[in-house]
């Protein structure tokens, strides 16, 4: 693409968390533009005063994004380098810098991104969920109408699901996804990610809001990231009553690989649908 004799627009990925998760070039970057724009110019403050980082601050958040927006492409088309940056991880991620990102490409000003931390897919690397293919559907409505439809619509869908939540909806949120999506489809929460307080766990969707609900600290604190494990064609499974037998008494004594491997040799039963059966039917 040819750009235009202007300046560059640099989105620039903050931690989540950690802030030792930043990344030298962004650092590199952050030191050098002509300015920042930022979603919380306080929280971005306090990340550049913990890199002896001094730099030009302007405020740029979902409220002031089309006015902000404008003034932006004029200090580009004049020269200027300015870093973009969120209150935490990728920006537009969740956060503001669409309509700015969609002008600088209608004014050929070069935009380049830089890799980074995103919660979405920090959560999603360590979740045990399939990582292959997944959607992310951010935050979901506030009102329980318009979150129940949205989740009965992804009911069946086969990827796996990504999903923000606030602390102050999380519980009802698992509850909505029990009633719509399945109590035995499962799930995982990751709470916290990077800081000190990090929770992943991953259970079925019932016993995750049991667990929730035992302990306030696990949803009175920070954002969370819900994985929903994608729908899966119900396979038949045909296991004689004395094979399920055998499976049931050696799992109350042995881990699953083992009770599968000894119940499949004893009756030489496919290993994969003792798999399976332990996916629809254990609890833990």
């Amino acid at each position: 693409m040819n750009f235009k004799n202007t300046g560059i627009l640099y989105i620039v990925p903050t931690p989540i968390g950690n802030l030792s998760d930043i990344t030298y070039r962004a650092l590199k970057i952050l030191q050098e533009v002509d300015l920042i724009a930022c979603e919380n110019i306080k929280h971005t403050n306090i990340l550049l005063k913990h890199f002896n980082i001094k730099n030009i601050l302007i405020s740029f958040n979902k409220f002031n994004e089309f006015q902000k927006s404008d003034r932006l492409i004029q200090e580009l088309e004049k020269g200027k380098k300015i870093a973009l940056v969120s209150s935490a991880g990728t920006p537009l991620i969740n956060d503001p810098g669409y309509i700015l990102i969609k002008k600088c490409h209608l004014f050929k000003i070069q935009i380049i991104p830089l890799p980074g931390a995103c919660a979405a897919i920090t959560a999603l690397s360590a979740s045990g969920v399939s990582t292959s293919s997944f959607c992310y559907e951010g935050f979901l409505p506030s009102k329980k109408k318009l979150r129940r439809s949205l989740l009965n619509s992804l009911k069946k869908e086969k990827r796996t699901i990504i999903l923000y939540e606030s602390k102050y909806r999380v519980i009802e949120t698992v509850q909505d996804i029990i009633n719509e999506i399945g109590a035995n489809r499962h799930i995982v929460i990751a709470r916290e990610i990077t800081k000190k307080w990090e929770i992943i766990y991953g259970n079925k969707a019932h016993i995750i809001f049991n667990w929730i609900k035992e302990d306030q600290n696990r949803y009175n604190k920070g954002e969370n990231v819900i994985i929903i494990d994608g729908y899966k064609e119900s396979k038949n499974i045909n296991l004689s009553d004395k094979i399920i037998n055998t499976f049931t008494l050696l799992r109350k004594v042995l881990s699953l690989k083992q009770s599968v491997l000894i119940t499949s040799k004893i009756h030489k039963t496919n290993k994969n649908d003792l798999y399976q059966y332990a996916i629809q039917h254990e609890e833990k």
